[in-house]
């Protein structure tokens, strides 16, 4: 008889190596640490229903659904990890001890959640040494899993070992549907070799997507938390403007101070954090946050805090380094602002997904004619086969908002971007302009100013509620905000 092979252990250049004395002490005189009784994943009554839901939408097929895999940042390094969005909205579980676990809902509706669990010590286990040497999924090295029975209360889905899965997936197979792209150990052991590997797949990537487009109850309490949170890190930075003020790299220290909130509230930053003063706010993506600031320009700070459940919060905000609005400076904020304000007006029941992008550009449009920026007219310039304001204002005017940033990204058109806006969507409004530093078009006295103002929303049954209300919008009210905060 073959003794079972030792399964690999993730090892370093520098560990030391380990006697057979050693490793048959750390093998013994351990105590149970069993997981709290009772505990459940946050929102654990709203994941059944939706993975119902999901199954009733494929009768009869079996569907993947990966957590991940780390991915290396730089030699034996790995980013931090995060599951899928797909993943942790099915199944409740979050954290970072999901590297490779993988959700399959079989055709008959059950749900199966295949997990590596927690490792044993010793014992005479292929694994017994795993817990103290193997880097990625050691106890002593990432923290602890819990073991198979402990994930299904918590979740109160069916377990089994993660090893079992190759098993399932091996002979005869029902119709097999899954979500790719997301981990290539599954995509290879499923035949999938790309990220899109035909239209049962993309249908069940698009599906998903779409079950998230309406947020239920709870949904919308942790997002309306992670907007909570991220107003006090928008204060937070306001804070410590005097400080960044004096640094040769005050952008990165705004950066820190927010991204502190953020990592001691939740679980860090929904996105790369956004701190662009003068002419880098021109940059709509401005993240290397390397630049000093300089009190006489503004400051245009987009972040987000993510939740320990993983919904994000996306808002900005554009500031007055010295705490006061310039004229020019205000004429320009308050253009966006009025904007913003035609884009919220039109947000409700039944309204096109579209008609709020519309109306702010229209507004930016007609600002943009009255100051001779434009030489056409401004209904010409929105004409589609026009479009020439769209040089000061590149980018859409919002989207969903979720456990992904720009969530719901795989629905198709005629449910999202071409369709209309129900009870339930969480979404940002988010007009702005962004006057080159080096376009002659534009007079000097604008050049280099770039002004986003962007909201988070909640559309009601007859309208829509303004969830980052918290923090001031108009320039009055900023001036008065930033001062108290300054002192």
């Amino acid at each position: 008889m073959t003794a079972e092979p030792v399964p690999h252990l993730n090892t370093g250049s520098h560990d030391l190596p380990v006697s057979p004395a050693l490793d048959a002490f750390m093998g013994t005189a351990w105590a149970p640490s069993p997981l709290p009784a009772g505990a459940r994943v946050p929102g654990h009554d709203a994941t059944g229903p939706r993975r119902r839901r999901l199954a009733a939408a494929f009768p009869g097929e079996r569907l993947l659904v990966p957590a991940g895999q780390l991915k290396v940042r730089s030699n034996d390094c790995d980013y931090r990890f995060r599951p899928h969005s797909a993943y942790a909205w099915l199944t409740g579980l979050t954290g970072e001890d999901q590297v490779g676990h993988v959700l399959v809902i079989e055709p008959d509706g059950e749900s199966v959640l295949h997990l590596r669990p927690r490792s044993p010590r010793g014992g005479g286990s292929p694994y017994g040494s795993e817990f103290y040497r193997d880097r990625r999924y050691g106890e002593f090295w990432v923290g602890r899993r819990p073991d198979l029975d402990e994930a299904a209360a918590l979740t109160g889905i069916r377990t089994a070992h993660l090893d079992d899965l190759a098993k399932l997936l091996t002979g005869p197979q029902p119709a097999t549907r899954v979500l790719t792209g997301v981990d290539p150990a599954l995509d290879a052991l499923t035949g999938r070799s790309t990220p899109a590997n035909g239209p049962e797949d993309a249908a069940l990537a698009t599906t998903l997507a779409e079950l998230r487009l309406i947020k239920d109850a709870w949904e919308t309490g942790q997002l309306q938390h992670s907007v909570d949170l991220t107003t006090t890190g928008f204060e937070d930075v306001v804070r410590a403007l005097p400080t960044a003020l004096r640094h040769g790299r005050g952008e990165r220290w705004l950066e820190g101070t927010f991204n502190l909130r953020a990592r001691a509230e939740g679980n860090g930053t929904g996105y790369d954090t956004i701190v662009a003063s003068g002419a880098h706010a021109c940059v709509l993506h401005w993240i290397r946050n390397d630049g000093a600031l300089d009190p006489t320009r503004l400051l245009l700070l987009d972040a987000g805090v993510e939740t320990d459940t993983l919904y994000t919060a996306d808002i900005t905000r554009t500031l007055p380094l010295s705490g006061t609005f310039s004229p020019v400076q205000r004429q320009v904020y308050e253009l966006v602002l009025a904007a913003q304000d035609a884009a919220i007006a039109t947000l409700r029941p039944g309204a096109s997904f579209r008609d709020f992008h519309r109306a702010g550009m229209r507004v930016i449009a007609e600002g943009l004619a009255d100051w001779g920026v434009l030489r056409i007219p401004a209904e010409q310039a929105l004409h589609e086969d026009s479009g020439l304001f769209r040089r000061y204002t590149l980018c859409s005017s919002g989207h969903m908002l979720g456990l992904d940033v720009h969530d719901c990204a795989k629905a198709r058109a005629e449910t999202y971007l071409d369709g209309v806006l129900e009870e339930g969507m969480v979404l940002t409004v988010e007009p702005g302009l962004y006057l080159q530093p080096d376009d002659e078009t534009l007079p000097l006295e604008l050049r280099g100013l770039g002004v986003r103002i962007e909201d988070d929303l909640v559309i009601t049954a007859d309208g829509a509620r303004l969830m980052s209300g918290a923090l001031p919008r108009t320039v009055d009210a900023i001036e008065e905000w930033m001062g108290t905060l300054l002192g």
